[in-house]
């Protein structure tokens, strides 16, 4: 893999309107020009982006068909100068009426990557289990910067998820979120208590897997629930590189240097050591034993 060394990325913390497509799309073309004019290489937005995420009996409307659908169109014509992440309600053309919550990464005016919810909470405020379909892996791809991983909030709580990306050979591991705040900390610094589970997840990924870990996290209310926001970027050493504020919309463009994945890896040689092909032995005993009794 040939890096480019440097990496400008934007991410956009910020409320995406409950419901409406058409203002969420005037508003993420909006951040793309803002980004561009800031000479940004990659925008991430939120987990559900284009739609809000307390969709509920909204999300058949709000559906797109990546292949048929004007306003995803627009965003892709859009990631012609500039590499986008974004969320949204999937439907398949061939499989009609089955939703998904998605994450596509786009660049160069073509869909180079979908990665669908595979973990959906269905607890307390959660609803998704009830009304999306669950993705089935995890899969790196090469974006042209270096080999990236996508995943969808509660998909990071699972380090599974993670693993399977750094198995993949991921030195980026971008994760969009709607997660809300729950428990104030005693530290201001430290914003909700939920806050900081996030955070110990990035620093932990980053460093085990040495690779970057950029999170980027809504804000805003919806249905009494307040988003935490606090977007953060991890370098491969497990440092924090930059955190967003918490509550407030904001928008950040951060450098990353590409060439500090090879520098952790020649430094803590979990890549090289690796076996997923015991981790896989492993799994399949532990899984024909746990069916047998």
């Amino acid at each position: 893999m040939c890096y480019f060394l440097v990496m400008k990325i934007a991410i956009a913390q910020f409320s995406p309107v409950l419901g409406n497509l058409k203002k969420n799309l005037t508003h993420h073309l909006e951040l793309v020009k803002k980004a561009r004019e800031q000479r940004a290489d990659l925008l991430v937005f939120p987990e559900l982006s284009l739609t809000g995420y307390t969709l509920k009996d909204l999300i058949p409307e709000m559906a797109i068909s990546l292949k048929c659908s004007d306003i995803f169109s627009a965003l892709v014509e859009a990631s012609t100068n500039i590499d986008l992440v974004v969320g949204f309600v999937e439907e398949k053309r061939d499989n009609p009426g089955i939703f998904y919550n998605s994450a596509a990464y786009l660049a160069r005016g073509k869909v180079l990557h979908v990665h669908r919810k595979v973990f959906l909470p269905t607890s307390g405020m959660f609803e998704e289990g009830k009304f999306f379909a669950a993705g089935k892996d995890f899969r790196s791809f090469s974006s042209g910067w270096t080999k990236t991983g996508l995943l969808i909030c509660r998909d990071f709580l699972h380090y599974c998820s993670s693993y399977c990306l750094f198995a993949d050979g991921a030195g980026l591991i971008i994760t969009i979120s709607a997660a809300p705040g729950r428990g104030v900390s005693d530290q201001e610094s430290q914003g909700f208590e939920t806050s900081r589970m996030w955070e110990l997840m990035g620093e932990a990924i980053s460093f085990f897997s040495s690779a970057f870990v950029v999170y980027c996290n809504r804000v805003g209310v919806e249905d009494g629930a307040t988003f935490a926001g606090g977007s953060f970027i991890y370098s491969p050493f497990g440092k924090l590189v930059t955190r967003l504020p918490y509550l407030d919309e904001a928008f950040l463009v951060q450098e990353i240097d590409l060439e500090e994945i090879r520098r952790a890896r020649k430094s803590w040689p979990f890549r090289r050591d690796d076996r997923p092909e015991v981790i896989w032995q492993s799994l399949e005993k532990i899984i024909r034993k746990n069916n047998e009794d």
